[in-house]
């Protein structure tokens, strides 16, 4: 039995294959918002060696989940990946439809809140309110892209002089237009400009990467093509990745590949705006 698997186990380092040692870091949880009885949360994500006279650059995560499900845990793999590389990564919670009957308006707020709760206390989570990106998937991709360039939907309540606007974007085939003929259209009806990011580009856009496959149905890539030209044109930085032959969430799904290859691009798109330093360790942390 013991040659046997010694035999197993060279045949699979011989054929590239080895056993995965990601770097495994717990959260810790922050309550950011109260809403009547519903209570969210930010799952924090601190470097090993937190050194707390140093300041961080952050970055945010929203899942998807069609504002209607989905949780915390679905950038659990990134947020620890991105914590290792010395950023404080967070994943938020917000409100959805089949668990608090709420909208996707009351989603963009949230996700609003979020932003502007970790800017307030910058010093708390030790880290620099000038370099915080945010992302996510499919709706959570929304979200991220609302804080970065939707005038409405911030909560009055608020500090609104807190801006809730991301220094960076990274989208994972996001929802970007609501407009007729386009995912959950019917949701918003007459009034989806005010929620629809491509309704929304402006200049001074935070510089964006997204990463989608060729065959999504809910971000066809002429979408995403139209997308990065009204972002050149009005003077912002869009970078788009295409994964060819691949549908939706493609990212979450296995085979393992598609989160190392787009976690690594993330990880160049945040070295090239000075978020991060040093090449990647996805490809160490997580093998095919």
């Amino acid at each position: 039995m013991n040659v046997l698997k010694t035999m197993i186990f060279s045949f699979l380092l011989i054929s590239g294959f080895s056993h995965a040692a990601p770097e495994i870091i717990n959260a810790n949880a922050v309550i950011y918002k109260t809403v009547e009885d519903i209570t969210l949360k930010l799952h924090v994500y601190n470097p090993k060696k937190f050194d707390e006279q140093k300041i961080h650059n952050a970055i945010i995560f929203f899942h998807g989940g069609g504002w209607n499900n989905g949780n915390h845990k679905a950038f659990k793999r990134q947020s620890m990946y991105f914590a290792s590389r010395g950023m404080v990564a967070i994943s938020a919670e917000y409100r959805l439809k089949n668990t608090h009957g709420t909208s996707p308006y009351d989603a963009v707020e949230d996700a609003k809140s979020a932003l502007r709760y970790i800017r307030k206390h910058a010093n708390k989570f030790k880290i620099n309110p000038n370099t915080i990106t945010a992302g996510g998937g499919s709706a959570g991709g929304h979200l991220a892209a609302s804080c970065g360039l939707l005038k409405m939907w911030d909560n009055p309540t608020e500090e609104l002089s807190i801006s809730s606007k991301p220094n960076a974007l990274v989208l994972l085939n996001p929802v970007l237009d609501l407009g007729p003929d386009h995912y959950a259209h019917k949701r918003f009806g007459n009034d989806y400009k005010s929620l629809s990011p491509i309704h929304n580009i402006s200049k001074n856009a935070p510089p964006t990467i997204i990463l989608v496959g060729t065959e999504d149905r809910i971000l066809p890539v002429p979408t995403v093509k139209k997308y990065q030209s009204k972002m050149e044109s009005s003077g912002n930085r869009c970078d788009v990745v295409l994964y060819e032959g691949q549908g939706h969430a493609f990212f979450a799904k296995p085979p393992v590949k598609y989160f190392i290859e787009t976690t690594d691009e993330i990880d160049r798109f945040l070295v090239s705006l000075g978020y991060l330093e040093g090449e990647s360790t996805i490809k160490k942390q997580y093998k095919i």
